[in-house]
């Protein structure tokens, strides 16, 4: 499955209805993203609010992706957490499910040193034979994992890439230039998936693909194939939109324009985080016109 781990692979959202997982708007979500070419599913990360569901939640959304994807596409489980325990323990239910991977987040909050990340990443791979794919977001878990670090820990048997959010095209040089060839380098921000593919990464774990899984899938097939000029249209086509889907604390951007366009029943989020305001909704929606989906 490994080979198969690259262009645009959607992280996921989890439809919420009256406070619980809306499992059919789950399902019907991922039939849209396959029927649309996207490369991949990413359920459980934090556009799928990993934070916020509990672990029978976490588990089941896992479980439900893998039955629901059926061998179509890769799933990478976000199985991530600040306790290697707990990260074990999740990771353990996602092999149990069926994932082709998973995707394990750097320790947040309690900032860890080098040497404690990579001691933890290592726990998790020797405690289950699963392919792993890191995943570096310092913006939201404070610690920014050095790429010497990644090198070393490409270096494991179950090490098999890295989602790299840190938004810097020098640290994922970096991160390229270190690790092995075949080490699967993704963007984890839209907005640099085009540059990373065209320095040697192999495409994006997005938010914006939520919305749009046909066009970002065009948009990766067409960086990897070396397409610039059809490449850099697309980039700058979906650029106010991947803006957008931040343009209020993620998802509910995604999942607001979700429910405009029908694709789930509701845009509900959980606390702490908090549905858009209107200020907010105007700017995504004149994002979602530009783009002609409205």
């Amino acid at each position: 499955m490994k080979k198969n781990i690259q262009g645009a692979i959607t992280a996921i959202v989890t439809p919420m209805r009256d406070g619980k997982v809306d499992e059919q708007g789950l399902a019907d979500l991922i039939e849209f993203q396959i029927e649309s070419g996207i490369h991949g599913i990413v359920p459980c990360g934090t556009t799928g609010e990993s934070a916020t569901l509990d672990f029978d939640e976490h588990k089941r959304v896992i479980e439900l992706t893998v039955k629901t994807v059926n061998g179509r596409v890769p799933v990478i489980a976000g199985t991530g957490a600040n306790n290697t325990l707990e990260a074990i323990d999740l990771t353990e239910s996602a092999k149990a499910s069926g994932a082709d991977a998973v995707l394990s987040v750097v320790p947040y909050y309690n900032k860890p040193s080098q040497e404690g990340l990579y001691q933890h990443f290592k726990a998790i791979t020797e405690a289950v034979d699963i392919p792993m794919v890191l995943y570096n977001v310092p913006g939201r878990t404070v610690t920014n994992m050095a790429p010497a670090t990644v090198a070393r820990l490409a270096e494991l048997p179950n090490v098999i890439g890295i989602k790299e959010a840190c938004g810097s095209l020098n640290q994922i040089s970096e991160v390229i230039r270190l690790c092995p060839k075949d080490f699967i380098v993704l963007s984890g921000d839209d907005f640099t998936a085009m540059p990373t593919v065209l320095i040697g990464g192999k495409g994006v774990i997005s938010v914006t693909s939520n919305v749009m899984p046909a066009a970002m899938a065009e948009l990766m097939e067409a960086a990897l194939a070396g397409d610039l000029r059809k490449a850099n249209e697309l980039h700058y086509h979906l650029f106010p939109l991947m803006g957008a889907m931040f343009c209020y604390p993620s998802p509910a951007p995604a999942k607001k324009a979700l429910e405009i366009l029908g694709r789930i029943k509701s845009g509900e989020v959980r606390l702490p985080m908090t549905s858009m305001d209107e200020g907010s909704i105007e700017v995504l929606k004149k994002a979602m016109q530009g783009v002609g989906l409205l």
